[in-house]
């Protein structure tokens, strides 16, 4: 799949079907019901969603939510918007990642979670960019030690053939593998073609999405300060913070969770 030039790059983009998925679910432990929650006037999945719309690359962007009654809020809020949605497992992740992949008949899944409000479409595009023009079977901007991220957290965007998300859906078997979607692309060492897409400066210990009260009241704050710039970017906020490092301090002392962490 790997590209040479810009035209590659827009035939290729042209022959694909590119699927942005948004995983959401309301039961989250350290703050529940925040898919939902207001940021600037909209819910807060209504912000991912249309961010990620905005992404030149994507063709089509889809929720993934759970069957748990507790989800209901999620599909009404989806069929008002109009927003594409499909219901599946609650824990099984991979899976609700796997079945709206073949639904929507997915050449390629973006992967984005509803807890990043700030997610920037051009960071997006240049990710799926990269990945189209490497061959690999899966990129991402942020991966686990020994990978070190360079972008903030909660820019998160991964990408992977359906080919390798369909292998991934039949091999993985460890729990966190399933729940947390991708690991199983880069868990163990020449499974699959990975890339790792990095920032030239080293971004990675800003803290973007949200986990926490902290979390929200800082996002809240860079909406209410970047409401008049339109379609801000992921550089906007970082000159933000730059203008006011006190932003930071907002939600300085969260722990951001790994994959092993309940």
């Amino acid at each position: 799949m790997d590209v040479n030039s810009m035209e590659d790059l827009q035939d290729k983009l042209a022959e694909l079907n590119i699927v942005g998925i948004i995983q959401a679910r309301m039961s989250s432990k350290r703050l529940p019901g925040k898919v939902l929650l207001d940021i600037g006037g909209e819910p807060m999945l209504v912000r991912v969603v249309e961010r990620t719309l905005r992404a030149s690359t994507v063709d089509n962007v889809i929720v993934a939510t759970t069957t748990s009654s507790s989800d209901d809020p999620v599909a009404d809020l989806c069929r008002e918007r109009g927003f594409p949605f499909l219901r599946g497992s609650l824990n099984d992740v991979l899976d609700r990642y796997f079945q709206a992949a073949q639904i929507f008949e997915a050449d390629v899944i973006v992967r984005v979670t509803a807890d990043c409000p700030l997610i920037d479409p051009g960071l997006i595009d240049h990710t799926v960019a990269e990945f189209l023009r490497s061959g690999v079977d899966f990129a991402a901007n942020r991966l686990p030690p020994p990978y070190t991220r360079t972008y903030p957290i909660g820019l998160d965007v991964e990408v992977c053939t359906f080919q390798a998300l369909e292998r991934a859906w039949k091999e993985a078997k460890e729990r966190y593998e399933r729940e947390h979607v991708m690991p199983y692309f880069y868990d163990v060492e020449g499974r699959f073609q990975i890339l790792h897409v990095v920032h030239e400066d080293n971004l990675g210990d800003i803290r973007w999405t949200v986990d926490t009260e902290e979390d929200l009241e800082l996002v809240r704050r860079v909406y209410d300060l970047l409401a008049d710039e339109g379609d801000f970017t992921w550089l906007d906020i970082v000159a933000l913070f730059e203008t006011d490092p006190e932003l930071a301090e907002i939600n300085a002392q969260v722990k951001h969770k790994n994959l092993m962490d309940e």
